[in-house]
């Protein structure tokens, strides 16, 4: 009953409902798609603009909230209860589902720096047009070692780790040949940095990374 009443929504659209559904399990999956990040994405971010009502629709009715950037291109899910960008905060709710971003503290540690240097470069002009602020691994390590008084993993398989996990998120980019593990490396902070940590994520973190033991699994949503 609903595929049919779906289908005859989508039929002016020009998309199938094999396609709706493809949208909304990389959506679900990932709980975010960024325009920018591939063809891949470019593709379902479009396709996301003919049915923008229908997906909203059907999110709503599960209790996901959809944020969309309209200026940077990116969506971003949030579970119910989520405090989301821009909207008045959610009812508390018990909610411990997938798009909760689970992270260990050494990559909560390094989103509160790219947050941080993220706020530093938008204060001195340096965005460019797309909004995202040129980082390098050397600059990252130090304002870690000098904000947080803790340093980049040591162990390469654990730095690359980190930055495949934050990379994920669509929170950095940097090019896959990139030797991470060198200070001389280079990456890109999205944007989207300053709605996935929150201004009292911020002030948080701040006062509780220094004394968390490292290996402890955090909750930042």
């Amino acid at each position: 009953m609903l595929s049919e009443a779906l289908g005859e929504a989508l039929e002016t659209t020009g998309v199938t409902l094999q396609e709706f559904r493809e949208l909304l399990l990389r959506l679900l999956n990932y709980g975010v798609l960024c325009r920018a990040e591939s063809h891949t994405e470019q593709q379902l971010y479009d396709r996301y603009l003919r049915i923008e009502s229908l997906v909203g629709e059907y999110l709503d009715l599960i209790g996901i909230t959809l944020f969309h950037d309209r200026r940077f291109a990116y969506l971003r899910l949030y579970p119910p209860g989520a405090s989301v960008p821009g909207m008045e905060d959610a009812p508390e709710g018990a909610f411990a589902g997938g798009l909760r971003a689970r992270l260990r503290q050494d990559e909560v540690a390094l989103l509160l720096v790219l947050r941080l240097q993220y706020d530093k470069a938008l204060r001195e002009g340096q965005l460019d047009e797309q909004g995202y602020v040129m980082e390098s691994v050397e600059s990252l390590s130090i304002a870690m070692r000098n904000l947080l008084g803790r340093t980049l993993p040591d162990k390469i398989m654990e730095r690359k780790r980190v930055f495949n996990r934050l990379r994920q998120l669509r929170l950095i980019e940097y090019r896959q040949d990139e030797e991470m593990e060198s200070g001389e490396a280079w990456m890109r902070i999205h944007p989207m940095i300053v709605t996935f940590v929150t201004d009292e994520a911020l002030a948080a973190l701040e006062q509780g990374l220094p004394q968390t033991d490292p290996d402890e699994d955090d909750n930042v949503s």
